[in-house]
């Protein structure tokens, strides 16, 4: 399982993210142009130590995703949005191994163009009078569940 990052705003979320994905041995794609400037430095003050144990690549548009996911096809299963714009929830969703949950913008979620592209398209329930949760905590949750499903989950050590 992976994790891709649609154009993030908030280096603060990102940061974040890298961490869990150093935690849970997850992979995770940034899909650029961020809404900051994306260096080491930044990203070693949001996501501190982790970027030393995080596989993290960058892509320079969606469109250079796409192609490097499909050079891959081993490492980039099926495309999994999360987003508020679906009737599905996560929760009746049959997650893959292989699968990319793909989070949007925290300001804008992801353009028709992406959104028409996805193979999924998932909603977290919640309060009707919420707008959304935390785009970090959102990608949390969907990746919980999916790591679940298909046991994917760092071993303990024993």
């Amino acid at each position: 399982m992976r994790l891709a990052l649609y154009q993030p705003d908030i280096p603060q979320n990102t940061g974040t993210l890298l961490r869990l994905g150093a935690c849970l041995d997850l992979a995770i794609d940034i899909i650029e142009p961020c809404g900051f400037l994306f260096n080491e430095k930044a990203m070693r003050r949001a996501g501190m130590d982790y970027l030393d144990f995080v596989r993290y690549r960058r892509h320079n548009s969606w469109n250079d995703f796409l192609e490097y996911r499909q050079l891959h096809p081993e490492e980039y299963g099926r495309l999994v949005l999360m987003t508020t714009h679906s009737a599905q929830s996560f929760l009746d969703f049959k997650f893959q191994k292989n699968d990319i949950i793909l989070m949007g913008r925290e300001s804008a979620g992801v353009p028709e163009n992406v959104h028409n592209s996805v193979d999924a398209r998932l909603l977290i329930p919640m309060n009707p009078q919420a707008r959304s949760i935390n785009m970090a905590v959102s990608a949390a949750m969907a990746l919980t569940e999916g790591l679940r499903q298909t046991e994917g989950f760092p071993q303990l050590a024993k």
